[in-house]
């Protein structure tokens, strides 16, 4: 395959991930996945999409009233794993890219690196596809006035405008890849807090 072909066709399977994100969320709402079973960039992004997923209900969970604190405790729990999850597979995103990209990244690329990377672009349409939804749901509510109804609308508005934007962007950056204007990269969280080595209140300083 030639360069531009690659380019493309790269191109055209990051427009399918975000494209499954919009998809998935209805569609996760009617039938929770257990496992997600798709190969590839996709897999790894619907793996992702679904820690997402998972943590909006459980933060909306762990804002209820009137609950005792074992349940908040609990919620707490399952949102620092989910967490955890969701930046280890942003991270195997940028993993995969990368593989992808140095089909067609000229030899002689310059050495800039974006602010973000296509795997945390990913990330963030995965969130406003969740957010996209929710706000959508709050316009057909029939239990309230027309005024929450007509807010909910223009901020659905705003928020479909901030995904169509990132997500020209982000093919935007792919461009800049193959003309070695910029290269991808995996930036690494090492988060902390999860693991009983590095956080002194697990290990023993904390006691």
């Amino acid at each position: 395959m030639d360069t531009i072909a690659s380019v493309n066709q790269f191109k055209k399977d990051i427009k399918a991930c975000w494209q499954a994100q919009l998809e998935t969320v209805c569609q996760w709402h009617e039938t929770l996945p257990e496992t997600i079973t798709a190969p590839g960039l996709m897999g790894l992004v619907l793996a992702q999409h679904l820690c997402n997923f998972k943590l909006w209900h459980v933060e909306d969970r762990a804002r209820m009233l009137h609950v005792d604190g074992e349940v908040i405790a609990g919620c707490k729990r399952e949102i620092d794993g989910l967490n955890q999850q969701r930046n280890d597979f942003i991270e195997q995103i940028d993993a995969e890219i990368i593989a992808r990209v140095d089909t067609f990244l000229p030899a002689d690329a310059a050495h800039r690196y974006n602010t973000e990377t296509l795997g945390s672009v990913l990330d963030r349409l995965s969130i406003l596809s969740l957010k996209i939804f929710h706000m959508r749901e709050q316009t057909l509510r029939d239990d309230v006035d027309e005024n929450h109804r007509v807010s909910c609308g223009k901020k659905l508005a705003t928020l479909e405008e901030q995904h169509h934007d990132l997500a020209s962007s982000a093919l935007e950056l792919v461009d800049d890849y193959a003309q070695g204007i910029k290269r991808p990269k995996v930036y690494f969280q090492f988060k902390m807090y999860n693991d009983p080595r590095l956080n002194p209140a697990l290990y023993g300083k904390g006691k």
